[in-house]
């Protein structure tokens, strides 16, 4: 009798044990079946498909990362469709900004090459194309910056560098484009050595970007450059007394293309500060900018000290 019991218990185990077996395989299947349809749609551009699944199921695990891979997936394609878009927008602004220059400057040397102005005319239109030319110069300059750090090609020479020496060095060739704009400038540099590792290069194209955007945009008429240690880190302070940036523009300075509509001048590629952010990054520092619409701006890197 406790036999035949124990028999029909064991049946009815078992019987329930096949069942929920069965009843398992079918929700696998479904749900195999629920992810091959949404692998189907995400195939056919809908990104925004994800995978339900509950942690307790067996085919959560696989779910999770097929989700996640999706939206590694996603981000990789908005990265990209905003690559083409500012490439779009470089390409835009490369037929204006090259073109417009260059049309002007074969037009002043025409004029003074076949003889349209004579005498004093003819030296101011050569004046006038020689500072086109530096314009364009610049402009390709800072082009052919960009397109290299975006590029395998960009490596930097890395070296044990006194930052303050090389400081001073860079800040001479400015004096007499200072004097030229009619611009005050002050320096304020330790005569101890800051040693850090960094690309003088690459330091050297920082520095002459800020410079060269101060002079360029902000309507200032003095400049001032700090340089002060600050716990491990060597701080430099580039500040101007112009026109100043406004707190909406101020978020996006440092963004590819971007340009400041509020006292700021038309002129420019709207990439060179978008170059020294990446030059700072790639040299290990940081750099910040606060300023307010006719308080001036200043730009604040920390670069490490090379122990």
């Amino acid at each position: 009798m406790y036999t035949e019991a124990f028999i029909t218990i064991a049946f009815g185990i078992a019987f329930v044990s096949v069942c929920a077996a069965v009843l398992a395989v079918r929700r696998v299947k479904k749900q195999i079946s629920e992810i091959s349809e949404a692998l189907e749609d995400i195939k056919n551009g809908n990104g925004n498909r994800r995978i339900l699944a509950e942690t307790h199921e067996l085919t959560a695990p696989l779910a999770y990362e097929i989700n996640d891979i999706i939206l590694s997936y996603e981000n990789r394609l908005s990265a990209c469709h905003k690559t083409d878009e500012t490439n779009r927008q470089l390409m835009t602004s490369l037929s204006h900004d090259v073109r417009t220059p260059l049309t002007t400057l074969i037009g002043y040397l025409d004029a003074a090459h076949k003889g349209i102005v004579n005498g004093k005319q003819r030296d101011d239109y050569i004046e006038t194309a020689r500072r086109k030319a530096y314009d364009l110069k610049e402009y390709i300059d800072v082009l052919f910056d960009w397109f290299k750090l975006g590029s395998n090609e960009f490596s930097m020479n890395i070296s044990t560098v006194d930052l303050t020496e090389l400081t001073r060095n860079i800040l001479t060739c400015w004096i007499p484009i200072f004097e030229d704009a009619q611009i005050d400038f002050a320096a304020d540099i330790p005569e101890r050595p800051f040693k850090v590792q960094i690309d003088p290069d690459g330091y050297m194209r920082i520095l002459n970007n800020l410079i060269q955007n101060i002079i360029s945009h902000s309507h200032a008429d003095k400049v001032e450059i700090v340089l002060s240690g600050q716990e491990g880190n060597i701080k430099i302070l580039l500040s101007d007394n112009g026109a100043g940036i406004d707190k909406e523009d101020l978020k996006h300075i440092f963004e590819r293309l971007y340009k400041c509509d509020k006292g700021r001048s038309e002129k420019g590629s709207g990439l060179g500060l978008s170059i020294v952010h990446q030059l700072v990054s790639k040299l290990n520092g940081t750099i910040t900018a606060e300023s307010a619409p006719g308080e001036g701006t200043v730009f604040k890197l920390l670069f490490p000290l090379a122990e």
